[in-house]
């Protein structure tokens, strides 16, 4: 297994892990609230009236995780919000058995290794969501597992490394959407893998590494940015912040 292929495997699999750590760490080095990334290869119902508040509920980034801001309410972000949730609801609606998304071409991420949350990822979307934003077509499709099968829960999105904050805004409203990356990482020499595993690790997506120097100290090979910008939508939910929810989306986390 190459070294982007490892580095995969071990974020899908210590994903929970990972975030749940990184939340109560903090980084080595500032970090600057906008940046930019990519994704390799490649993430309510009702009235507007429905789209209340949420106020407060941003989450700490740790060393590993950046993510955009919520920002202030503007008119009409409400009825944009909306309107990909309402796509986001009809694509749902067409790939709830996950055969569906099978046949259409979408690819089960990893199958074999555990995971929270699987993605089936469309590489054909990934690559129009680099030039161009369509709620019709994810980059992913999120399941979790359910005795042989697959259950729906929610839609990736994800934007190109170019992106600037008000890029992603202009896809859907930062006052409703939290947009994130993953940063940061320190990848593991062959013969210290086996880290990745123990309670508190150096390397990887748990790991306290979060800066070149320390990495290369290590041994290790840091990598700055893996993938780019995600953002989950659930469009099962009925409340804006059960849609967009942040503390959901980092504790599924995965390719995204």
């Amino acid at each position: 297994m190459n070294d982007a292929k490892l580095l995969l495997a071990l974020w899908l699999a210590l994903a929970t892990l990972a975030v749940t750590r990184a939340s109560s760490q903090q980084p080595d080095a500032p970090q600057k609230n906008s940046g930019v990334g990519e994704m390799s290869g490649m993430e309510a119902g009702g009235s507007a009236a429905a789209m209340h508040s949420m106020e407060g509920r941003d989450i700490k980034m740790g060393p590993h995780i950046k993510m955009t801001l919520l920002r202030p309410r503007q008119p009409g972000d409400a009825e944009r919000a909306n309107e990909v949730v309402e796509a986001a609801r009809k694509v749902a609606a067409h790939y709830e058995d996950y055969h569906t998304a099978l046949k259409d071409g979408f690819q089960i991420f990893l199958p074999n290794v555990p995971q929270k949350m699987y993605h089936f990822t469309d590489y054909r979307y990934a690559i129009e969501a680099g030039f161009h934003f369509n709620p019709e077509h994810p980059t992913s499709l999120l399941y979790e597992k359910q005795g042989n099968g697959y259950q729906l829960i929610g839609l990736m999105y994800t934007a190109p490394r170019s992106a600037t904050e008000q890029e992603l805004n202009q896809r859907i409203p930062l006052s409703f959407a939290q947009w994130h990356e993953h940063v940061n990482l320190c990848l593991p020499p062959k013969d210290k893998r086996w880290e990745l595993l123990t309670p508190h690790p150096r390397f990887g997506p748990a790991g306290s590494i979060s800066t070149p120097k320390a990495c290369e100290a290590a041994g290790g090979t840091f990598r700055p940015l893996i993938f780019g910008w995600m953002v989950h939508v659930y469009p099962f939910e009925k409340h804006p912040d059960e849609i967009w929810s942040v503390e959901r989306q980092m504790h599924g986390n995965a390719a995204d």
